[in-house]
Order: C-alpha cells, then structure tokens, then sequence
C-alpha cells in the first residue's frame, strides 16, 4: 500500500495559479495519484506529464481529466527509472513518510535529478530538512508557504475521522 494523501482543490488551484505567474514550461507531477495537481496545472495552460506506480490512481486520474477537459499525460511509471534527455519543471505532492521514514527522498531526489524549478509539498517543521537538501543538490528555496489541509481518516492508522494538517509548499529554483 502506498503512502498517499490527496492535495486538495485550493491548495492546488493555488499553486497552479502561482506558478503561473512566475514559471513557464513543462512540468512534470512526480507521484500524481489521482491527478489533483496535474490538472490544475494544465488548466493554467502548462503542458503536464503525470507520473504515478499506481496503475488504478492513474484510472481515475484519466477520468478525472477528461470530467474537466484537461490534456495531461499520464504515464505509468516508478520514478526511480524515470530519465530524460532535458530538464523540466516539477510540482509534487510526495508521501510525508509518517508510517516509512523518508518517502518523500526518493521524490526530491529525482526532482533535482531532472528538474528545474520545484514545487514541492511537505509537512510541517520541514524547512531545515528542504533547505539543506536543496542546497546540496545546487538548488535554492525561493518560497516557502505554509498551510493547513484537511486529511479525512484514510488508513487503518489514523485515529480521527479528520483532521487539519500542518503542511509547508517549497519553491525552489536550480542555481
């Protein structure tokens, strides 16, 4: 079972607007699940390549972007084999590694591996962690916005039906 917890519709449409209004090109939703991020990107008018290992995520992630007209790519695939012949952008909502410590790794690894600007979500108290990775990977944290997101009782661990998450949202820019 993976990690997963859905990026809601504000919290999207956000930084889909944001990004729109510093950034250009294409970006690339590392772990895009059920396609939240992917399709608000597109309808901002970024050509979007949505990645995600889980074949029935990308199902509804199709569904959902053709429920509102939005052209994304989807493309089954584990990150950890993604390559590419130039950089993009990337946004992501990685797993926060609650039950396994450090999930979110391999997705800020691939992320400086081919990526040019970054949009990333995390939980909080994760600036230290994001600054000092970006910096050793020859990246900058440009923005930092500070959140809290609505998480319904999804796993056999949570314990309340819901409950408001503290998350911060990086932005950061290759050097």
């Amino acid at each position: 079972m993976w990690e997963q917890y859905p990026t809601p519709p504000p919290l999207a449409a956000e930084l889909a607007t944001t990004a729109s209004l510093i950034d250009e090109g294409l970006f690339f939703d590392l772990g895009c699940g059920t396609g939240i991020l992917s399709i608000a990107f597109n309808l901002v008018g970024f050509e979007v390549v949505g990645i995600d290992i889980d074949l029935e995520a990308l199902k509804i992630a199709k569904a959902n972007a053709k429920s509102v007209n939005a052209k994304v790519d989807f493309v089954l695939c584990d990150i950890r084999f993604l390559a590419l012949r130039k950089r993009v952008n990337i946004v992501m909502n990685p797993p926060f590694g609650i039950k396994r410590r450090h999930a979110d790794r391999v997705f800020l690894e691939k992320a400086f591996e081919i990526g040019e600007v970054i949009y990333s979500i995390h939980s909080i108290s994760s600036q230290n962690f994001i600054e000092k990775i970006a910096e050793d990977h020859g990246f900058k944290v440009t923005h930092v916005w500070r959140y809290k997101i609505p998480l319904k009782k999804l796993y056999p661990f949570h314990e309340k039906r819901y409950k408001l998450i503290p998350v911060e949202v990086f932005r950061m820019e290759r050097r």
